[in-house]
This record gives C-alpha cells, sequence and structure tokens, in this order.
C-alpha cells in the first residue's frame, strides 16, 4: 500500500524546480563536460519542509490515482518502526565502536582473540548482539527468511547475497592471482607478448582486497570452485524468487571463471576502441563526443588498406553486414559489433597493431585448456541468465576493477541483448567514479535504443578507488578515478539525469540508485518529479545496504518507492572477513556524519518520554 509520511510536528518538504528535460538525447550528448547537473540549493537537506509531487493529477502517467508522495527523512517514528528498542541500541553500539580507530584496525584480531577467549558458541551469541546482527541477516536461506519477511512488510525488498568468501593472507591471494592471471604462453616466452601494463597480472597487486572496503573478492582455485560458485548464485537466485515478488540477486564475474580471460578480452576492446580514435583522428574528428564520431565508410577502408590491416577485399567484407555501414558512415557501436563471435573464442583476442599495421594475436597462443576455461565462464553466465528469468528474479552483475571491467561489461552486455528483450532481467553497474562512466553509459545506453531492448543499470560511486589509483601510480598509467569526491558526485548526477532521461522518453529504461548519500537520493526525487514518473512505474529502484540508512530505505518504501536492502548471509565464522570490510566502511561513514546516530537517538528519546520503550513492530 501507498503511504504518505506525515509528521504531526513537522514534515521534510523537498521544494523542486518545474524545469522539464530535453526531448531528445541529441543536445545532452553535445553537452559539455562541465556542465553537470547539481542539487538546487533549494533542496538542500538541512531545509525541513519539504515536498515532493511525484505524480501530476493532469498527466498521464499518473492514472493509477495517486496524486501526491512526501517523503520524511527526518521523521524517525516511521524510518524506525520496523525496529525493536534492542535493535536501535545494537545499532547505536555498532555505529559508536566503528568510530573507534584501534576496534576498526584491529578488528579481525579482535574477533579471533574473542573466539579464543569465550569459545566458539559465546563468540557467536556476542557477535549476533553486535556486528553480525548489525549486518547480516543470517546463516541460511531459511534462517534470513523472518528478516526478508519483515522488511517486506515495511515496504523494503532484498537483493541477497551469500557472503563467504575465503579468508586467505596476502601471499596466498597472491599466488593464486597471478597463476589465474597469466597465460601458458606469457609463462613460457616472458616478455614476448606485447601486453599492456595495465591489463598484464602484477604481484604487488595480487591481492585484490587492498584498499578495498566495500566489495566481496574472489580468487581462482579450479573449475570445480567456479561451478560451486554458480550453484550458490543459483541458490540465492531461488531464494530471491521465494522471498519476494520482482527480487534482484548479484553476482560477480570474477566468481564464474579463469580472471586470465577477463584481463586479455579488456585489452583487446580497450585496443580496438584506441584504434577506432586514432582512424577518427585521421578523419579529422578527435575532440568530438564520442558518438559524434562517424567515420566515412570508404575514406575508412583506404585508412585500413593503407595501414595493412587486411587484403582489401577482407576489409570491404568487414562492411558488408545488413546494417553495418549502411548510411556510408560508422560510428563506434557499429565499430564494436566487428568483434563478434567466432567459432574458437580465441579468436577474439587479436588487436590491431598500430606500427606494424597488422592484425595480430594478444598471445602467441592459447591452450586448449584455456579456451575450454573461457568457454565456461561464458556458460555460467548463460546458465544464471536462464535461471533468472524462470524465477522471476533479475540479474545484477556487479561492477569490479578498471582492468577487469571492459570485458564484464562487454559480457553483460551481450546478456542483455539476449534476455532484455521483453522486460529488464540482466542489469550493468556504472562506478560514477570513473573518468569514463558517462561515455560508458551514454554508449551502451544508445545500443539498447538501436536495437530495441530494456536497458538496467546500477549506479553505484565505486568500490576500488585508492587501489586503482595506487596501481596506476606505480605500474604508470593514467589514472582512471575522478579527481574528487566532488567530480563523482557531478558524474554520478550526470549519468543518473541520462538514464531518467531515457526513461521519459519511451519507458525502456530502468536503473538502481545505489547510494547512501541523502543528496543524491533527493536529486532523483527532483527528476522523477520534473518527468511525472510515478514510483509505481517500477522503473527507478533505491539500494542500501542491511543495517546502514534505514533513514532513507525504509521512509522511500512506506511511500511505495521500489527499494531493496543488500542482504548478505552466511554462517558466522564463514562471514568475518565480510564484517570485517563493513567495520572499516563504516569508519569513514560515521565519522563524515553524525546524522543516523542523531535519528536513532532521537527516536530512542520519542520511545522512552511516549512509553513505547518495549516497543515491537507489529506487522
Amino acid at each position: 500500500p501507498l503511504h504518505s509520511l506525515v509528521s504531526s510536528r513537522k514534515r521534510t518538504r523537498v521544494t523542486f524546480a518545474t524545469k522539464r528535460f530535453r526531448s531528445s538525447g541529441a543536445s545532452t550528448r553535445a553537452k559539455e563536460k562541465n556542465e553537470v547537473p547539481a542539487v538546487d540549493p533549494a533542496c538542500t537537506l538541512v531545509e525541513r519542509r519539504c515536498e515532493v509531487d511525484l505524480i501530476s493529477t493532469g498527466s498521464s502517467r499518473a492514472a493509477d490515482g495517486a496524486k501526491k508522495v512526501c517523503v520524511d527523512f527526518d521523521n524517525t517514528r516511521e524510518a524506525y518502526k520496523s525496529k525493536t528498542t534492542l535493535e536501535l541500541l545494537r545499532s547505536l553500539l555498532v555505529f559508536k565502536l566503528c568510530t573507534f580507530d584501534f576496534v576498526v584496525d584491529k578488528n579481525k584480531e579482535l574477533m579471533d582473540l574473542s573466539k579464543r577467549l569465550f569459545g566458539q558458541r559465546v563468540f557467536e551469541k556476542l557477535m549476533k548482539m553486535t556486528f553480525y546482527g548489525q549486518f547480516v541477516a543470517g546463516g541460511d536461506q531459511d534462517s534470513i527468511k523472518p528478516l526478508i519477511e519483515k522488511n517486506q512488510a515495511f515496504g523494503v525488498g532484498s537483493v541477497l547475497d551469500y557472503s563467504v568468501e575465503e579468508d586467505l593472507t596476502q601471499e596466498e591471494a597472491e599466488k593464486k592471482e597471478m597463476d589465474s592471471c597469466v597465460s601458458e604462453a606469457e609463462k613460457e616466452n616472458h616478455g614476448v607478448d606485447h601486453r599492456e601494463k595495465k591489463y598484464k597480472a602484477h604481484r604487488q597487486f595480487g591481492d585484490r582486497r587492498g584498499g578495498v572496503i566495500s566489495a566481496r573478492t574472489y580468487f581462482y582455485a579450479d573449475e570445480a570452485k567456479c561451478d560451486q560458485h554458480m550453484e550458490t548464485f543459483v541458490k540465492c537466485i531461488k531464494a530471491s524468487a521465494g522471498s519476494s515478488v520482482d527480487g534482484f540477486s548479484a553476482i560477480k564475474m570474477t566468481a564464474l571463471g579463469r580472471p586470465q580471460f577477463l584481463l586479455q578480452f579488456s585489452e583487446v576492446l580497450v585496443k580496438w576502441r584506441h584504434f577506432f580514435s586514432l582512424l577518427a583522428a585521421q578523419q579529422g574528428k578527435d575532440g568530438m563526443a564520442v558518438l559524434d564520431q562517424k567515420l566515412e565508410l570508404e575514406q575508412l577502408q583506404e585508412n585500413l588498406a593503407s595501414l595493412g590491416v587486411g587484403a582489401k577485399q577482407d576489409i570491404e567484407n568487414w562492411f558488408t553486414g545488413e546494417k553495418l555501414g549502411s548510411s556510408g558512415t560508422i560510428d563506434l557501436l557499429d565499430w564494436n559489433s566487428l568483434i563478434n563471435d567466432r567459432t574458437r573464442i580465441s579468436h577474439l583476442l587479436v588487436v590491431p597493431n598500430v606500427e606494424t599495421g597488422h592484425l595480430e594475436p594478444l598471445l602467441s597462443r592459447f591452450t586448449e585448456e584455456e579456451e575450454h576455461q573461457m568457454k565456461r565462464m561464458l556458460q555460467r553466465m548463460d546458465i544464471l541468465a536462464k535461471h533468472a528469468v524462470e524465477s522471476g528474479v533479475r540479474l545484477m552483475v556487479d561492477a569490479e576493477q578498471t582492468y577487469f571491467q571492459p570485458a564484464i561489461s562487454r559480457l553483460t552486455l551481450e546478456m542483455q541483448r539476449i534476455f532484455n528483450t521483453h522486460k529488464p532481467i540482466i542489469f550493468n553497474t556504472y562506478q560514477c567514479y570513473l573518468k569514463e562512466a558517462y561515455d560508458n553509459v551514454m554508449v551502451d545506453m544508445e545500443l539498447s535504443q538501436r536495437e530495441g531492448w530494456y536497458f538496467g543499470a546500477k549506479l553505484v560511486r565505486g568500490a576500488y578507488m585508492h587501489q586503482e589509483r595506487q596501481r596506476a601510480a606505480e605500474i604508470g598509467y593514467d589514472d582512471p578515478i575522478n579527481p574528487d569526491y566532488e567530480a563523482t558526485n557531478r558524474m554520478y548526477h550526470r549519468c543518473l539525469e541520462y538514464v531518467l532521461e531515457e526513461i521519459d522518453r519511451n519507458r525502456k529504461a530502468n536503473v538502481m540508485v545505489a547510494s547512501h548519500n541523502e543528496n543524491t537520493v533527493t536529486f532523483t526525487l527532483q527528476k522523477m518529479n520534473e518527468i511525472r514518473l510515478s514510483p509505481r512505474e517500477n522503473k527507478v529502484y533505491f539500494g542500501q545496504l542491511l543495517g546502514m540508512c534505514d533513514q532513507i530505505s525504509f521512509p522511500l518504501g512506506q511511500a511505495g518507492f521500489p527499494v531493496y536492502k543488500y542482504v548478505p548471509y552466511g554462517p558466522v565464522n564463514e562471514v568475518i572477513p565480510y564484517l570485517s570490510r563493513r567495520a572499516q566502511e563504516n569508519r569513514g561513514f560515521m565519522k563524515g556524519s553524525q546524522r543516523e546516530r542523531s535519528l536513532l537517538w532521537k527516536e530512542l528519546k520519542r520511545r522512552l518520554f511516549s512509553g513505547q520503550l518495549l516497543y515491537k513492530p507489529i506487522y
């Protein structure tokens, strides 16, 4: 049911501008990169009387009869009505502990010491009273059902995430990474293959957990382990289907196969894109927006022939597809379609050598086992997508490091082309701390428009910033990350606005705003207001982690917005690495903002003075 969150004493009203979006994407694409939408000063969260008029009575899109939705992020009674007083006290305790550097820095050692001192049974009770109880739903799919059902009753769905991961030493992680990211050809002919530094494995960054506090990390062991990960994801999909309508399930590509393939395919995709940029520059089209670079076909064929990239007949055959080059020009999307699926997957891994002018294999050879491993990764993805379709669950492919991400995004795109024909099943993740985030969103959405499938995006700020910056500096390539947090905020809002424009045009795009930032949530509500987008259309979703930002999640859910908690689960001992990361993430989060703790105190005082200290949620 749709509820308006109205407090008898005060409401937070968000006042929004009435400016409409542009009716076409052309002006957006031509937009200069420094023209980034910002939150209107009238929309700041310190203002207290703020109204979200999300549905206009004169709009045909408001046919569901709803007239107005008010979201109050200060109404603690509504924000915490699903929580007992003990749960509020636990939140305060955990958040306070997260502000102590010693507790956070030594959290794993402290947990190990507690286990030795108190024994397993008492240790588990202590964990359930603190960190585990705050951030983890339970040990298995059955034990998490009560929490999922309770959240659902208060308007909040679930994205299930089995959070067990190997507890490896740094040395073990580095060894596994080097073994799984270096091909046999590279081992035998060290330094012979012309690989870019960014897309080669480096031992000092072999432990991909370093500097990462918000994302689970998988290290390749063997194909049997990847099959186990796939089965775990299948169970999550089935559990999501059984626990909520229109649920989500998250998967990670590095869990499904040997990362060597992701590294190599990423390098191929990036080199082909750079080659396109080189050809565009030869035609005097450098500096233009990425999709405005249209190469003249005849001149392109002459350029390729002069570079010696294939015989003239071969080059002509490349551009004789049904749609390819029919306009006499070729853009980046047409160019990308040249990298297609051939008989052997390793045939994909050829790159143009600008110096010699020839197409060359990325590596001197691939073993049959490596070929098999590549195919198995694709097969596992296909199996998961089919399970998602059968179960009515949407599949979110998580973003990972930039040296894996081009391949992950391309493979996710191929899944979207197959499975998103009638509705959005597969969602890709875009990390908005990347300098290229907007271009990536724009290119992928343009492809979905041309081919007529549903575009699904999850927007995040990103989890690998410190690691990525350090790796780029030490190995020697351009830093892929935006210069500061404000630049990332602008990029996030710019990408979000672009997706919302597409929703406004044809309703074939969907986006999850995965953010704990109230300003970003407010910005989203503002834009939904401008395009008269009802929350009941289920085009815009919101996502937060379990145990964090309930003052955002639950008011949104009870106001009728599709909002989801990432719900981790797994046995106490096996989710300790996950809990360690949550403690580290909350240190920065809680030190930077006192808001959540102040709201928790406010609700505790309200219950105390209103005689509701023993309050229990009814649902």
